[in-house]
């Protein structure tokens, strides 16, 4: 079983959106033999790429969720999460990255490291995944490896190193060079398929040499055999694939290949790549937490024979019922097994155990660790644990960015309000960057998520998936509400009725918390002057205060309470009467400690034709953005700058018509500031008319 481990890929392709994603899966699904032919992202047959099997994704030619797929090569297994380019679906590559343990980094050949090629790299680091790059693109016009390989160094700081040069460019591109094996590899016959190899060319044989010294210098570093070998000059291809592999391994490594994919070139090299330099289960070191021993971090070693522990990592209410993607971390899970899980304690029968390509799925009796599988008809949330009876412990659950934009939607015609809660239900199960709530003061359904593109495809698919057509009000954006300065409480309530009354008095003080939204409550009492039953009962008084400020109602980031004096009454104090002590006390400091409106900050970045720069500079200025620089290079230009949420709606349009519809722009949350004077007026002003109404 271990020899199987080690024979295991779990890998993840990511990317800026439109570097060649899913076309490079689409190939490497076809090379290894997982399909018998190739469709396009955009294609002319209709079919759509394999791993883009919502309508919806063949229609915008992007893809939207992760699909998981699983294939054979050089006697690998390797299981491939395809996941979105787009920030607006961010969470699909963090659930991905969270569960896999390694990972392919695809960029543009023209455009190379780009805004969403930074986020996808941030949340590889935050796992801790090793990667390896694949340059895609080069048959385009403009394509210059060299300089995206300059750019991993500068923008990501990676130990980028070329394992290949290109034979030729943009339209000439024939092939490239293996720099370890110092072959041309040619690829040849139908969509690619033969992969030839030849002498290095004359006119390239000075380049390769410079290039090749250049990659064992930096890949001997982590090897001291290699470097002795170097030196030596008896230096072999195991002991450089074992160098890169441990350089990789270490997370400070990045080899990189190169190619294009819908050319049908570079793609079996990179899967060679991919089964000699990324980890299997076996080498990556996975942490849980002993839920008996006050949640100390454990590790949880990938072996077949101990009990079972695994991660829910994404669900999918599709066409079969209720799909959870898991995650074998450790021991083996079988058809008819009973397991808990940790978050709820309730068992869980397996009923079928399938492992999917794509929409489709293949039925199987087993899986043991290192192998992502689905169930069906399990109730659970994304990123829950399941356990073997009798063990007790958790994986640590994924990051989950918060929310940003909002919309209240009602269904077009009333007898779909049924269709609505359920299509509602569904998505926020699946997606735990997509919330849905009741506004308690308007009454509406309100959906909130990371962006118009988010919101936008949900919409969509409540229409297509359940027939529910829905209006929508106006955007509405995340603000919140802080204070600038410190200000003193204490404040007493008193109510004296028929038998016993409330009486509780608190006093202390609220302040900023610097660099921080969190909600902080520090007791300084001492003698007892508020009795210690009655301390929780404060701190949720101020808590519940902070979820809707005096200002425009919003909640309120980054204060500090502290209480540090109070008075209690033997027979008219409560948990009730300390609570509506500390609400009356958060309004009489609030006010006092000059409040502000926060609003979302969105790191933007516009790329098109150099020829309309000047154009998008004047669109981020007349939405009250700062550029924070801009990139021109051969012809085409990038401009990146900060812009207030509440001034990009209908951005797009804007855009496209200043650039010919030949821009494009990616935006994502950076953090909160205070909105300017004459905002936050407008803003005060907004809320007095409608509590008018």
């Amino acid at each position: 079983m271990a020899k199987d481990m080690k024979l295991t890929r779990n890998i993840g392709i990511s990317a800026h959106i439109d570097s060649g994603k899913t076309t490079l899966t689409e190939r490497i699904l076809f090379y290894t033999g997982r399909i018998h032919a190739i469709h396009e992202v955009r294609g002319k047959d209709d079919v759509g790429a394999t791993m883009d099997s919502m309508e919806i994704e063949k229609e915008r030619g992007i893809t939207i969720q992760s699909a998981a797929t699983y294939t054979q090569w050089a006697g690998h297994q390797i299981n491939i999460i395809d996941t979105p380019g787009h920030v607006d679906f961010t969470i699909e590559v963090e659930r991905a990255l969270r569960v896999l343990d390694g990972a392919v980094l695809v960029l543009c050949g023209v455009a190379g490291v780009q805004s969403q090629s930074m986020t996808v790299d941030r949340q590889m680091r935050r796992y801790s995944v090793p990667r390896i790059a694949f340059i895609n693109k080069l048959d385009r016009t403009g394509a210059n490896p060299v300089r995206v390989t300059q750019q991993l160094r500068e923008k990501l700081s990676h130990n980028a190193v070329l394992m290949q040069l290109p034979i030729g460019l943009e339209d000439r591109l024939e092939g490239v060079v293996d720099l370890v094996t110092m072959q041309a590899l040619y690829f040849e016959g139908e969509n690619g398929s033969e992969v030839i190899a030849k002498p290095v060319p004359e006119s390239l044989h000075a380049a390769a040499e410079a290039a090749r010294e250049e990659m064992l210098d930096a890949v001997s570093m982590f090897s001291e055999e290699l470097m002795e070998a170097i030196l030596e000059e008896r230096v072999t291809e195991p002991l450089v694939h074992e160098a890169v592999r441990l350089g990789v391994l270490s997370l400070d490594l990045t080899p990189v290949f190169l190619g294009s994919a819908y050319k049908n070139k570079g793609v079996q090299p990179l899967l060679d790549a991919v089964t000699r330099y990324l980890p299997s289960p076996l080498d990556i070191t996975n942490t849980g937490v002993d839920l008996d021993a006050e949640e100390a971090e454990i590790t949880i070693e990938s072996d077949p024979d101990q009990p079972l522990v695994a991660l829910a990592f994404k669900l999918d209410d599709g066409r079969y019922g209720q799909l959870t993607y898991i995650r074998v971390y450790r021991g083996t899970l079988s058809k008819g097994d009973t397991m808990i899980n940790a978050r709820t304690g309730k068992k869980v029968k397996v009923g079928r155990l399938v492992r999917m390509h794509s929409d489709k799925m293949e039925d199987i009796d087993t899986s043991s660790s290192g192998d992502i599988v689905a169930l069906f008809g399990i109730d659970c949330a994304s990123g829950d644990t399941f356990i073997a009876p009798g063990t007790n412990v958790a994986m640590s659950s994924m990051h989950v960015p918060r929310p940003v934009i909002s919309l209240s939607v009602k269904p077009s015609d009333n007898k779909d309000a049924d269709k609505l809660g359920k299509a509602l239900q569904r998505f926020v199960r699946e997606d735990p960057t997509f919330t849905a709530g009741v506004d308690p003061e308007s009454g509406e359904t309100v959906i909130a998520g990371m962006g118009e593109l988010h919101l936008d495809v949900y919409i969509e698919r409540m229409k297509r998936e359940y027939g529910c057509a829905v209006e929508t009000g106006a955007p509405r954006v995340a603000y919140r509400e802080c204070i600038s300065r410190r200000a003193d409480f204490d404040y007493t309530h008193k109510k004296q009725t028929g038998g016993s009354g409330q009486y509780g008095r608190v006093a202390g003080y609220v302040e900023p918390v610097d660099g921080s939204d969190d909600f902080e409550f520090v007791s300084e009492i001492r003698g007892g002057s508020i009795p210690t039953e009655y301390i929780p009962a404060c701190e949720k008084g101020f808590r519940a205060s902070c979820e809707k400020g005096r200002l425009i109602g919003a909640p309120v980031l980054g204060l500090r309470v502290v209480i540090n004096d109070g008075a209690a009454h033997a027979v008219d104090s409560s948990d009730m009467a300390f609570q509506a002590a500390a609400r009356g006390a958060f309004r009489e400091a609030y006010d006092r400690a000059k409040p502000v409106v926060l609003e979302p900050i969105m790191k933007l970045e516009v790329e098109g034709p150099a020829e309309f720069q000047g154009a998008y500079i004047k669109a981020i200025m007349q939405r009250r953005g700062m550029v924070a620089g801009s990139l021109d290079e051969d012809g085409f230009t990038r401009v990146e700058a900060h812009v207030p949420l509440g001034e990009m709606f209908g951005f797009a349009t804007d855009l496209r018509s200043a650039s010919q519809g030949k821009a494009e722009f990616t935006m994502e949350f950076a953090r909160y500031q205070p909105v300017p004077s004459e905002v936050q007026t407008e803003l005060l002003e907004k809320k007095r008319e409608a509590e008018r109404k």
